[in-house]
């Protein structure tokens, strides 16, 4: 196996607070292939957005390094930045915040190549904006047209056009459906699987809905409070979770059937703070396993069974113990 396309080491993005400096992302590492998903999961506020924007770069990161195909993109001039942003793109969770309202469908589209000086004069952006129309499922008959004038699922669209003007490699696509009705979900997912197989893109996939990381994704990692605390293929994940919140995250999906119901794993107890936490683990105050050690130090990524890692004193090295 050759080079990965990413490799992130031991990423930290630290915000200041009146009280503290709050972290965000704390020590996560992990690496990606080229063409494959990582499937990012976790409840709201654990870092999953703030993690994907430190690796491209649109928030600095306090410690560590992102690496795409071999080169250091933390250490980057900010000349160098601006030539990295062609391979690495960003589709955004909420498509009408961040579309220009005073900018029509095409003129958002164009905007990307115009700045990169990718075509040597506007009617062949005009051209290519409308190709990236078509590949999208976006009808031409909205070429000029506002993002007020469109629903949810063509504006998403629009924003996979944008993302995909530059002819990046890697895109971190941060919670692209959650904002979208359940029935245009399920095509801007298939959408995205397809743009991946003709393309060969590679994608972060960020999101705190487990039924679509597990439709997307080849492998995913599972955070909480800043920190990696599970990472698994997403076949592995989903048959035998190790780590006691994601066991309690798998137990919340619901079943559409009378007669086979899941059990219901209850998280109690007290969140912990995010701003300076103790060298402890942060999910002890709310596990039911938890144990003296666990009140001792911060686990690490522990790999338990090939692929499968987990942060966790009690569960490390007893893949099947905590079913």
């Amino acid at each position: 196996m050759g080079e990965p396309l990413l490799r992130v080491e031991n990423l930290k993005k630290y915000f200041k607070s009146a009280k503290g400096s709050v972290h965000a992302v704390d020590d996560v590492s992990f690496t990606i292939e080229a063409g494959k998903t990582l499937g990012v999961v976790g409840e709201s506020g654990c870092g999953k957005s703030t993690l994907g924007r430190t690796i491209i770069r649109l928030q600095e990161p306090t410690a560590g390094s992102v690496w795409f195909e071999g080169r250091d993109v933390s250490k980057l001039s900010r000349q160098e930045l601006w030539e990295q942003r062609r391979v690495m793109q960003m589709i955004f969770q909420d498509p009408f915040a961040s579309l220009n309202p005073r900018m029509t469908i095409s003129e958002t589209i164009e905007e990307p190549m115009e700045l990169y000086h990718m075509y040597p004069d506007r009617t062949s952006r005009q051209k290519r904006a409308a190709e990236l129309m078509d590949t999208v499922g976006l009808a031409r008959r909205l070429y000029n047209t506002y993002p007020h004038e469109l629903d949810g699922g063509r504006r998403q669209r629009v924003g996979i056009a944008r993302a995909l003007a530059l002819e990046p490699r890697f895109i971190v696509c941060d919670e692209p459906v959650s904002a979208l009705d359940v029935s245009i979900q399920a095509q801007i997912l298939n959408l995205l699987q397809d743009l991946q197989k003709e393309l060969n893109l590679t994608y972060i996939f960020i999101t705190h809905d487990l039924s679509v990381v597990y439709h997307i994704s080849d492998e995913i990692m599972v955070m909480y409070l800043g920190q990696a605390i599970e990472k698994a293929p997403a076949e592995t994940l989903f048959q035998n979770p190790v780590h006691p919140y994601t066991q309690a995250l798998l137990s919340a999906i619901p079943v559409p059937s009378l007669h086979n119901r899941r059990e219901r794993i209850l998280m109690t107890g007290e969140l912990t703070s995010p701003i300076d936490p103790p060298p402890e683990c942060r999910f002890a105050s709310r596990c039911r396993f938890a144990q003296d050690c666990c009140r001792k130090g911060e686990p690490k990524l522990t790999e338990v069974e090939p692929d499968h890692f987990v942060s966790c004193f009690v569960c490390a090295g007893e893949p099947s113990s905590r079913s």
